[in-house]
């Protein structure tokens, strides 16, 4: 299952092989960016690859340059930049870090062949990074003038404590296209339990977002804008029963785009404990949204 995994290194600068990730959503149906005819009509190349599945490229990298406690209590915070479509090359990049000492954080990100930045931002590893690269762009937000689709969404908003499971079904769907497979996705024996891919540690910290936002007819097509994956006292299992809750931290726009960022929190309700925190940025395109038409 676990391909090998080759990097080249140049002053400082570890990059990992060319991969190809597949666009898993692309039957998703109309109304979703994954979709080839719904996103053509917004102007991209076809249905988009989403963002966290970009991630799961660099944990090969940042376990080479954080060390293996990164799984335990490493981030990732990532701004996206390009769209691929299904199958599109595309190849992750981490610096390493200039002592090996405490916590640490790095630069982080991808390209294509040609060039483009598909993401970039920054990792850490050792208490939860306060500087990281979505936590700056929130302190950065202009105060939004237009809202029409996100008019009724309120900062600070939290929602109740949900359920949440990752189950081994989840988990082989993922390891069939992973672009790079670590042992301990597939092997219990390291934790105790198979851990979540990036991907899954997403989709296990996106129930408390229907809380915050309702979806309807009128809020149109949602793209990842941004993501940080933070693990506290991770990582997060597999076939494990956790609860999650999520709050709103901020709403802004763009010419083409309404968006906010909240924060979902990851618990084991048999300790109590924090297991990770995400930071999510979702985009919805005005053009896609009755309430801009």
């Amino acid at each position: 299952m676990e391909a090998a995994f080759n990097y080249t290194e140049t002053d400082g600068a570890i990059t990992g092989p060319l991969r190809t990730p597949k666009n898993s959503a692309i039957n998703a149906g109309a109304g979703s960016i994954h979709d080839q005819a719904t996103a053509q009509k917004l102007g991209f190349r076809g249905g988009t690859v989403a963002g966290s599945l970009h991630m799961e490229q660099f944990p090969p990298l940042l376990i080479e340059a954080l060390g293996p406690d990164w799984l335990t209590t490493g981030g990732m915070s990532l701004y996206f930049r390009y769209a691929t479509t299904d199958g599109e090359p595309v190849q992750a990049s981490a610096n390493r870090p200039e002592n090996q000492e405490g916590d640490q954080q790095i630069e982080i990100w991808m390209d294509d062949p040609d060039g483009h930045r598909i993401c970039d931002g920054t990792a850490s590893i050792g208490a939860p990074d306060q500087n990281s690269t979505v936590r700056k762009r929130l302190e950065s937000i202009p105060e939004a003038t237009d809202l029409r689709i996100l008019a009724n969404v309120e900062v600070g908003k939290t929602g109740p404590m949900v359920p949440t499971k990752i189950t081994q079904e989840a988990l082989d769907r993922r390891l069939a296209v992973i672009t790079e497979p670590l042992k301990a996705y597939g092997d219990a024996s390291i934790f105790g339990h198979k851990i979540m891919t990036p991907a899954l540690q997403v989709q296990i910290m996106r129930p408390g977002e229907t809380a915050l936002l309702p979806r309807d007819g009128n809020y149109g097509v949602g793209l990842f804008g941004a993501i940080e994956l933070q693990a506290i006292n991770g990582p997060a299992l597999v076939d494990y029963d956790y609860e999650t809750f999520a709050k709103v931290l901020a709403v802004g726009e763009t010419p083409k785009t309404e968006y906010y960022y909240y924060q979902s929190i990851l618990v084991d309700p048999a300790s109590g404990t924090n297991i990770m925190s995400m930071i999510m940025m979702i985009r919805f395109m005005k053009a896609s949204s009755k309430l801009w038409q």
